[in-house]
């Protein structure tokens, strides 16, 4: 009888890692392990590392990784996350030092995301508030685009993102673009696609 429990519970288990696995690929464009061993082989850090860069504890990024969990439910670390491919998928990466890869590290680290009321980081719109590029003074492009696919991902897993995006594609293909660029594409195109938009709008000014 324990023999059989036992082997219950077991393919109760796997079933559960199975099923997260898959909302993983649905809600992050593919499983979080598939996603966060790249980073540990780039930046040579163990998951107890690259846990305290995220704000998580290393036994929580262990179970999202293993697909014993499946969501990430702090928008700031999902932030973080994204901050973190962007930097080694960036063309500099290989340049970087090590103490240069730390201190990045450090600063991604101390970020924090403004998607929640309970973490909301408030920039004043004054007449001054917004720089040059009409970027808010303070935060880059990077930043900012980061920003907005943090919100988009909380909020819609990627399959209901292209299907909003395929429901607008017709009558506003802009907007449709924005959906699957910001929500389902990867941080660099996000950023690239964010610094279009604002030399285009200061050339229209």
């Amino acid at each position: 009888m324990r023999i059989v429990k036992g082997l219950v519970r077991l393919a109760v288990a796997e079933d559960t890692v199975v099923r997260n696995r898959a909302l993983q690929a649905e809600w992050y464009g593919e499983p979080l392990g598939d996603r966060v061993r790249p980073l540990l082989d780039r930046l040579g850090l163990s998951q107890s590392g690259l846990a305290g860069v995220l704000g998580l504890s290393a036994p929580m990024l262990s179970q999202l990784m293993s697909g014993q969990r499946a969501k990430i439910s702090n928008p700031a670390v999902l932030h973080r996350l994204m901050a973190v491919e962007e930097l080694v998928a960036g063309p500099a990466f290989g340049a970087l030092t090590a103490a240069e890869i730390k201190d990045r590290l450090a600063e991604i680290r101390a970020e924090t995301a403004t998607t929640t009321t309970s973490n909301v980081r408030v920039t004043e719109r004054g007449p001054d508030a917004e720089g040059r590029d009409g970027v808010p003074a303070g935060r880059g492009p990077a930043e900012s685009a980061r920003l907005v696919q943090t919100v988009l991902r909380e909020v819609a897993s990627a399959a209901e993102i292209e299907a909003a995006a395929a429901l607008l594609a017709d009558r506003f293909p802009d907007l449709a673009e924005v959906l699957r660029v910001y929500g389902n594409g990867r941080a660099s195109e996000a950023e690239a696609h964010f610094i279009r938009k604002i030399v285009d709008h200061a050339r229209s000014r």
